[in-house]
């Protein structure tokens, strides 16, 4: 059966009314005078169900009471896996893109009706868009079938959507006070910040114009031009970088240092407007969003926090553990993408590196400049490590020439000896865009496809992008898929073995849990034991745990 949730204003409004349809009969039931005891018991029964987003809809029907059971389709979720990259895959776009019809365009045949009485216009809307439900379903299961992507629907997509239902119900504790503090230390950075600026500049301006910008970088300090825009001159953050590095002068440090301040600003103001009633924010994860397969999250966005800064680690000080848990236990693998990396490529040398257990960079260090892993420098490890995850997102010798501050000719040295020592890994960058150009799409190891039509596009800047994603896509895919694979299986586990410990949060490929009094012992080992089994690669997965009270203890 399919069925459409209508709901009160809200992430987690309670659902007021009930769509019903299969290809035969539609109908709608109205949730807000108490349902039927039938009802409730048919919706937390295992009698399958489709939907089109049920993460939403579970908390909506949580919100009036309801558990939702046996959700064994999603055609949001199955559009998105046919249809990677779009820009949505809300239900009248699908319907029209799919089947060529607005919802409500057309009804079942032999349209029955269940309690269809005096129908409102809303009762009627949830009745067609469950109908528009029904038939997706059917084109929907032919197309992963033919996709060859039914599996991932089932064993992953739908379980991770469970999780993050729960993650999201349950939220992560947070510590106002300390938000509270901080908003107050950025907002007088802030000020400090463009007093400095505005010295430095011998008058006050607006450092958000970037008209008056280019008057004061241009016109009165005298400054190099930059890169021509529509409107003049280009005043972007790398802009601004590669000027204060030519030019060192102090109102481009206070000009940074400003922004800076401003988006740290905002990141806490953002936050402390998302702790709720219970002291909690209760973030949105969006799966439906990145075509590699990584998740995200809005309402706040807990990925724009920075992970490696003193600032970014401070604004981590404030998610705490909440009352009645032990400590918070997170977790994340060691290098991922590099992990893939070897195991796609088949590179020995690589797969040797992760199998000994060295620290890589300074083993592909020595093998590139062709030194002893002990006399490798922290500058050659530095452009090693900088070099080995560019050539996964398509770096070339001039991108690199650009990152590392160095000439063409050491970047190109750098990669020529990289790929010398590395052969496994030119092949396989050489062949993955060549067997994508032919196929029509790349594929993690789980077989998620990412469709790539512009790799035999006539403009070559479109073909040149497609390249570079051909080439990403199966190794950040697959390590999103990796992690998805682990939650599922840690989230199992943690039922299995009756244990009130909680999956609060993933970000960035970490994992973060509430731990119950007692279970940490427990709990460390299931988070171990199953991200490190969550897929079978030729090097092994290291997993990275930590505890702590709050999250920047807690991580590692």
């Amino acid at each position: 059966i399919a069925l459409d949730v209508v709901s009160e204003p809200g992430v987690r409004g309670a659902a007021t009314l009930l769509g019903a349809a299969d290809q035969t009969t539609a109908g709608a039931v109205d949730l807000e005078a108490a349902p039927a005891p039938e009802v409730a018991a048919w919706l937390a029964s295992d009698a399958p169900k489709s939907l089109h987003g049920a993460k939403a809809a579970w908390h909506h029907l949580r919100a009036a009471g309801l558990d939702l059971q046996g959700v064994t389709f999603d055609t949001e979720l199955a559009s998105y896996l046919c249809f990677p990259g779009q820009r949505t895959y809300a239900l009248p776009e699908m319907l029209a893109r799919l089947l060529g019809r607005e919802v409500g365009a057309s009804e079942p045949s032999g349209q029955g009706t269940l309690d269809l009485e005096g129908l409102t216009d809303v009762e009627g809307e949830a009745r067609e868009r469950a109908a528009a439900i029904a038939d997706l379903t059917d084109l929907l299961e032919q197309e992963l079938e033919k996709r060859g992507a039914s599996a991932l629907l089932v064993d992953l997509e739908l379980p991770v959507q469970k999780s993050l239902e729960q993650m999201e119900h349950v939220g992560i504790a947070v510590d106002d006070e300390h938000l509270a503090s901080l908003e107050k230390e950025f907002d007088a950075r802030v000020t400090q910040a463009a007093r400095d600026a505005y010295a430095a500049a011998g008058r006050e301006l607006n450092l958000s114009s970037p008209k008056q910008l280019q008057e004061v970088l241009f016109d009165e300090l005298g400054m190099p031009k930059t890169r021509r825009t529509k409107t003049g001159y280009t005043t972007d953050a790398e802009a601004l970088g590669d000027l204060l590095e030519q030019t060192q002068h102090p109102f481009l440090q206070h000009l940074l240092v400003h922004r800076e301040q401003i988006k740290l600003r905002q990141i806490v103001e953002t936050l402390r407007k998302a702790v709720a009633d219970d002291g909690r924010i209760h973030t949105t994860f969006q799966q439906t969003i990145a075509a590699t397969g990584r998740l995200s999250s809005l309402d706040p966005n807990l990925q724009n926090i920075p992970a490696r800064t003193d600032e970014g680690l401070r604004i981590r000080e404030a998610f705490v553990v909440g009352e009645g848990y032990e400590t918070l236990l997170t977790a994340d693998y060691s290098q991922i993408e590099m992990r893939v990396m070897a195991h796609l490529s088949g590179d020995e040398g690589l797969i040797q590196a992760f199998h000994e257990g060295e620290d890589l960079h300074r083993f592909v260090g020595s093998r590139v400049f062709g030194v002893e892993p002990a006399d490798v420098t922290p500058a050659m490890r530095h452009k090693v490590k900088a070099m080995s995850y560019g050539l996964a997102y398509g770096l070339s010798a001039f991108g690199l020439s650009r990152q590392l501050r160095v000439d063409m000719s050491e970047a190109r040295a750098l990669m020529d000896g990289y790929f010398e020592r590395f052969g496994g890994v030119k092949r396989y960058l050489d062949s993955v865009v060549d067997d994508a150009r032919s196929t029509g799409y790349t594929q993690t190891i789980l077989g998620r496809r990412r469709y790539l039509p512009d790799l035999t596009s006539d403009n070559r800047q479109r073909r040149e992008l497609a390249e570079r994603i051909a080439l990403n896509s199966p190794i950040q895919g697959s390590a999103a898929d990796i992690i998805k694979v682990a939650m599922v299986r840690v989230d199992r586990r943690i039922a299995q073995e009756g244990l009130a410990s909680r999956m609060l949060l993933q970000v960035h490929d970490e994992l973060v849990l509430e731990v119950a009094p007692g279970e940490l012992e427990p709990m460390t080992a299931i988070l171990t034991e199953e991200m490190a089994a969550a897929a079978d690669l030729s090097v092994p997965l290291d997993v990275s745990v930590g505890t702590g009270p709050n999250w920047r203890v807690a991580g590692h």
